[in-house]
């Protein structure tokens, strides 16, 4: 059997619980579990999903680092590489 409810954290951090067995469970020990996880608004993802947008943190940085070039064509990118080697 498993119990789930959602509850708002107060500023003091203190939850009290009062639990009272369903019937089902018989009389005699028993192990209770209590698991606390934050809930995660998810709207960021969503609204991200919804547009197509896909996070590329890699692709970002490595365009931060080639936007200081400017209008550099892919041939002039090319010639610079093989220059060291012409020479």
């Amino acid at each position: 059997m498993t119990i789930e409810q959602t509850v708002e954290i107060p500023a003091d951090h203190r939850i009290f619980f009062e639990f009272l067995a369903p019937a089902e469970i018989p009389v005699g020990s028993a192990r209770v579990e209590l698991k606390v996880t934050p809930v995660i608004e998810k709207q960021e993802k969503t609204a991200a999903k919804e547009e197509n947008i896909s996070s590329t943190p890699r692709a970002d940085r490595l365009l931060g680092i080639a936007s200081h070039l400017g209008d550099i064509s892919l041939e002039e990118i090319r010639s610079e590489r093989l220059s060291k080697y012409l020479k």
